[in-house]
C-alpha cells in the first residue's frame, strides 16, 4: 500500500517537463557547436597554478585550430580553458550547473547554458565533443573521465580522443589501473589502457586532438541515438528451462 506522506508521483511526473526543457535548450543552443573539445579539471585551481596556465594555453591553441571549447562553466580549470578560447576569438561554452552552494560562473563564456540536472549536462559534454581533455581535478573530473572510459570501452560512444594532462597527478591512477584492474583482478583488457593518452605537453595534447579529428572527421559508424551514443542490442531475458 502506497504511503501518501511520501507520494511524489505527481511531482516526479511534472519534473519530466523540466528535464525535457533542459535537453531541448541544450540541443538547440549546441546544434551548431562542432567540432568541440570538452575540458575538465578542478574548480579550485587558482590562476597562479601552472595547470591553470596550461589550460589557458590549451583553450587558445585548440580554438585557433577551429575547435569550440566546452567546460562546466565554473572557476579554476574551467575558467582557464574558457578564457583561452575567448581571448583567442573562439567559441567558449559554459555548461553551468545549479548547486546547493552556488557555483560562480566564469566571465569567459560567450555561449552559456544552465542546468539543474547533472545527467542532462553530461549528455551535452559527450554529444558535441570529439575529444575530452582532463586536467587534475576532484570527484567531478574523475566522474567525467570514467564516464568517457565506460562509454568508449562498451562501444556506446563514438570514437573519441581522451587526453590526460599532468603526469604527476594521473600517473598513480594509471599505475593502479594497470596493477590492480588489469593485472591483479583482470577486470579490464590490456587494450583498455590505450583508450586515453597521458602527457604534460599542451602542444602534444592539441596534436592528438587534431590528428584524431583529421582521421575521423567527426564521423561515426553505426546508428546514433539522439543523445549522442550508439544504438545497441537490447538485452534478452534468459528463458526458463523447460
Amino acid at each position: 500500500m502506497r504511503n501518501h506522506i511520501y507520494d511524489n508521483t505527481g511531482a516526479d511526473t511534472w519534473r519530466l517537463f523540466r528535464i525535457m526543457a533542459e535537453f531541448v535548450d541544450g540541443f538547440e543552443v549546441m546544434a551548431d557547436v562542432s567540432p568541440a573539445v570538452s575540458v575538465f579539471g578542478s574548480a579550485r585551481t587558482p590562476p597562479s597554478d601552472p595547470y591553470y596556465q596550461r589550460a589557458v594555453e590549451l583553450g587558445a591553441k585548440l580554438s585557433k585550430r577551429g575547435f569550440a571549447i566546452i567546460t562546466g562553466g565554473g572557476p579554476g580549470i574551467m575558467e582557464a580553458a574558457n578564457r583561452g578560447a575567448a581571448e583567442a576569438g573562439g567559441r567558449s561554452i559554459g555548461l553551468n550547473i545549479a548547486l546547493p552552494e552556488e557555483q560562480r560562473p566564469n566571465h569567459y563564456q560567450n555561449i552559456s547554458l544552465n542546468f539543474h540536472y547533472f545527467f542532462a549536462r553530461k549528455v551535452m559534454f559527450v554529444k558535441y565533443a570529439t575529444a575530452f581533455v582532463c586536467f587534475p581535478g576532484g570527484f567531478g573530473t574523475m566522474d567525467e573521465f570514467f564516464e568517457a572510459m565506460t562509454l568508449i570501452q562498451t562501444g556506446k560512444a563514438p570514437s573519441m580522443q581522451v587526453v590526460l594532462i599532468g603526469t604527476e597527478y594521473w600517473q598513480p591512477l594509471v599505475a593502479w589501473m594497470h596493477d590492480v584492474l588489469l593485472k591483479r583482478f583482470a577486470n579490464i583488457d590490456p587494450e583498455d589502457l590505450g583508450l586515453f593518452h597521458l602527457t604534460d605537453d599542451v602542444d602534444a595534447a592539441v596534436e592528438l586532438v587534431c590528428e584524431h579529428y583529421a582521421r575521423t572527421g567527426g564521423r561515426t559508424e553505426g546508428r546514433m541515438t539522439a543523445e549522442g551514443t550508439m544504438f545497441g542490442t537490447p538485452p534478452r531475458v534468459p528463458q526458463e528451462p523447460h
